[in-house]
């Protein structure tokens, strides 16, 4: 790639970046979504009457306005056209107050786009995504800019929209500076690249398809491979979908990656480990536990303190712990951002230095709140109403395994 640092002011030139605190760092795509949403049933060669909206989109970028809108200030690694789209996101961008050094913005770069369409209960119908300008723009030598960035960094978290090579680089640079590595999969086609990086992964976070994708990337199975396929009953138990989805969590977690997060829609979450769910710690150094941070922190230990699952002491690291967090129930408006959000609410937990479970708990709250909003992000959370709902979740998880993975 041609160097782009002689094109505008936002491109940090190879300099140490200073920070007061340790922040999340996120590389990914900042994407400007389209949404056409129909008010009748829509029909194949023609129009329909509805309503198109411009959003703000991208994984990554979902995520960290999640987490900027919770109080923290992730660190966002990305880049943007001089179009339309990008100017947009960049200007929604500036008025969070989140900081710009890490997002390239070059004439040559067409944006990403995507273009979804929704059925009358407010679910993808079909979509087109335009997102090749992440891959093409956010390489290894752009995020290498940002190596001393993570040396402080509480997690890092790439999405699978990453190039292989820029996937690796940032995983490697994490393991560098001895930073956990949150990798979300986007989508069944690009979660196959776990492939290359799966040793240096420390929390997954696949739905249902996507993990399948994952374990048959990892494992090199074939068509014939039992995990190839995974068909969910309607009303089908959570007993029963750990037990057909068991055999590809265990590849996932024998291949390195330490914690599986398992998003299941309505039926919540599986957080599954090898030893226990205590095995990850973020160093307190690293937290942040002054301001919101620290706010969060009080409030989750106040109303349900790490006390009902402290397995790790007297488990094996070869010991599958297995967890279900339920859903909150919710008043549903749209679905798109509810995974993101969840994402972004645990990551926001993580770096307060609240345990996995807690932190889980925090963001099966905030997905709750996400899809009673409109946008992929709801303008504002209730500290108190999250912290009520992930006590309604952490009370109601019930321990799925504990014991050996053969």
């Amino acid at each position: 790639m041609r160097n782009m640092q002689h094109h505008h002011p936002l491109v940090v030139k190879g300099v140490k970046l200073e920070h007061e605190d340790a922040e999340v760092v996120i590389i990914g795509g900042m994407v400007l979504d389209i949404h056409a949403t129909p008010s009748i049933a829509a029909k194949p060669g023609t129009t329909t009457p509805g309503k198109v909206y411009y959003v703000q989109g991208g994984v990554a970028r979902n995520v960290a306005e999640c987490m900027s809108k919770l109080g923290a200030k992730p660190y966002m690694i990305s880049a943007l056209g001089f179009d339309m789209a990008g100017n947009l996101l960049l200007e929604k961008w500036k008025s969070t107050g989140l900081s710009i050094e890490g997002i390239l913005k070059d004439k040559v770069i067409d944006t990403p786009v995507v273009c979804n369409i929704f059925d009358v209960n407010g679910e993808v119908a079909a979509g087109v995504a335009s997102v090749q300008a992440i891959e093409k723009y956010l390489t290894p030598d752009w995020i290498l800019h940002f190596k001393s960035t993570l040396l402080s960094a509480p997690v890092l978290m790439v999405d699978a929209n990453l190039s292989p090579p820029s996937l690796e680089a940032s995983c490697k640079l994490a393991a560098d500076a001895e930073c956990p590595v949150w990798f979300e999969p986007v989508s069944v086609t690009k979660s196959r690249r776990i492939s290359s990086v799966a040793e240096y992964v420390t929390f997954a976070s696949p739905n249902e398809v996507e993990l399948i994708a994952m374990a048959n990337a990892l494992s090199g199975s074939d068509e014939s491979h039992p995990l190839k396929e995974y068909h969910k009953e309607n009303n089908q138990s959570p007993a029963l979908s750990f037990q057909i989805l068991k055999p590809a969590i265990c590849v996932l977690l024998e291949k390195g990656i330490k914690v599986v997060l398992v998003t299941l829609g309505s039926n919540g979450v599986f957080l599954c480990s090898k030893g226990g769910p205590n095995c990850i710690k973020i160093p307190v150094e690293k937290t942040r536990r002054h301001g919101f941070g620290g706010e969060l922190y009080r409030t989750v230990m106040q109303r349900f303190p790490p006390s009902s699952y402290s397995f790790s002491e007297h488990g094996r690291s070869s010991r599958l712990f297995a967890l279900h967090l339920p859903s909150v129930p919710a008043s549903v408006v749209r679905l798109t951002g509810a995974g993101d959000c969840l994402v972004g609410g645990t990551l926001t937990s993580i770096s307060a230095g609240l345990d996995i479970i807690q932190s889980v708990s925090v963001g099966i709250a905030v997905a709750k709140a996400a899809v009673e909003a409109e946008a992929n992000v709801p303008s504002a959370f209730s500290l108190a109403t999250i912290a009520d709902d992930a006590k309604y979740v952490y009370s109601s998880a019930k321990v799925l395994f504990h014991q050996s993975m053969l």
